[in-house]
């Protein structure tokens, strides 16, 4: 995944695309802020992989969005389409999103496979989902639903 978005990066640097240059070099910034952290944790030396990766990308995504909203609601639509703008790159990176009928298998097969059968066993069920679908699912909305599968049984 790195090498892509590096490629991505160059060919943004040859066609003068400012925005989606400008977003892949806060991407790549990311991922070495986070590469930097975990070397001097005492981490793997080769830097986070490519589901850490995957996350960071959904993170930015998530803080993107909350952006937009704020502009909307400030009256600063230019920011705002700036930031949509962003996200549409950054998604180009990470998998296609799950649609609602997989996000419901997804849910129902890791419960099934855990034997998750109550709250106390959210935490497990979330870990088990993020570990898998990393990229492919809003785990905020995810949450609520297996909370409410969990409560119900």
């Amino acid at each position: 995944m790195r090498a892509t978005i590096n490629t991505a990066m160059k060919a943004a640097m040859k066609d003068k695309h400012v925005v989606r240059l400008s977003t892949l070099r806060l991407v790549n910034a990311a991922i070495k802020e986070r590469d930097i952290a975990l070397r001097s944790s005492g981490g793997d030396a080769s830097g986070i992989d490519e589901v850490e990766i995957m996350a960071l990308l959904g993170k930015m995504i998530k803080q993107r969005e909350d952006s937009v909203e704020q502009y909307e609601n400030g009256g600063r639509l230019e920011l705002a389409e700036r930031e949509r703008e962003e996200i549409t790159i950054i998604r180009e990176f990470l998998p296609e999103p799950m649609g609602d009928d997989e996000v419901t298998t997804a849910i129902d097969t890791v419960i099934s496979t855990l034997g998750a059968s109550s709250l106390k066993d959210m935490g497990a069920v979330m870990n088990a989902l993020k570990s898998e679908y990393v990229g492919r699912m809003d785990f905020g909305a995810v949450g609520k639903r297996v909370k409410q599968q969990l409560s119900s049984t």
